[in-house]
């Protein structure tokens, strides 16, 4: 009896061990998937990055234009303004 019990014991183990590693190949392949897309992704976003590096310089020529537009516009509003009481 105490035989049987240990080949049963052995027999759970095996099986057990087994299962374990199943899983632990799918979870292995899952992740080499997962590195592979994230592979992707990260070439793809150094392409952004290569083809959106001047945009940093021009945006900074850009604001400091837009400032100066926004500096005038006060000036602009009260000459439109004056224009408008004159014509009324």
């Amino acid at each position: 009896m105490t035989t049987l019990l240990v080949v049963l014991t052995v027999i759970e183990i095996v099986i057990a061990v087994g299962v374990i590693a199943v899983y632990l190949v799918a979870i292995a392949n899952r992740l080499n998937s997962i590195s592979a897309n994230l592979a992707k992704v990260a070439f793809g976003v150094r392409a952004i990055e290569a083809q959106t590096a001047a945009i940093g310089p021009s945006v900074v020529r850009l604001n400091e234009e837009l400032e100066a537009i926004t500096g005038a516009l006060p000036g602009i509003a009260g000459a439109a303004e004056r224009v408008a009481a004159k014509k009324s």
